[in-house]
């Protein structure tokens, strides 16, 4: 789904459930052509290539409202969009992002990788790389926006970006950890 669609489609969702014309949480699940997002805590610098050069290559660029910094998306990794009112759950922002990396940490293990928390970091990381990333935004507790998992996706994306602003980060995928 391209990129565009899925953020115009999560608004939309959103502000239903703010107003209460949607009267329960969802998730959605997609894949995207390659694309980088910019959140609000972006840094020029760690956009790497220039936007003329994404363009040529047919990656897409958006700055949104989510949290964090620079992240890209692209085939082969799994992206979850959860459009959850924390009313109904708990309000509490931090507790939502611990249950986010818990849930990809529990999926990772029945793929056989072990994945854990970074300590100052928000994401799942293993062996010291991180695998999943995320990034929400939250208006009226209503979250949107959400995760990034490496399945099998082509890692040389990263290369374009500092991901999520972590000079030095080592990104990887299901796939790698697996050696398939």
């Amino acid at each position: 789904m391209a990129y565009g669609e899925a953020l115009a489609l999560q608004r939309d969702l959103a502000q239903r459930r703010i107003d209460r014309s949607l009267d329960h949480d969802l998730l959605l699940l997609v894949e995207h052509p390659p694309v980088v997002t910019l959140g609000r805590g972006s840094h020029a610098e760690h956009l790497v290539a220039p936007k003329e050069f994404l363009a040529a290559k047919g990656v897409e660029l958006f700055e949104v409202e989510r949290g964090g910094d620079v992240t890209c998306h692209g085939p082969g990794q799994l992206v979850g969009y959860p459009i959850y009112d924390l009313t109904q759950h708990r309000r509490d922002l931090h507790w939502f992002l611990r249950a986010l990396e818990e849930c990809l940490i529990a999926a990772l293990r029945d793929f056989g990788v072990a994945g854990a928390r970074r300590d100052g970091y928000t994401g799942v990381w293993t062996g010291g790389r991180k695998i999943a990333s995320i990034g929400i935004h939250v208006k009226q507790w209503v979250t949107w926006h959400g995760f990034a998992l490496n399945v099998m996706t082509d890692l040389s994306l990263f290369d374009l970006i500092v991901p999520c602003g972590i000079p030095d980060v080592a990104m990887t995928s299901i796939q790698k950890e697996l050696g398939e």
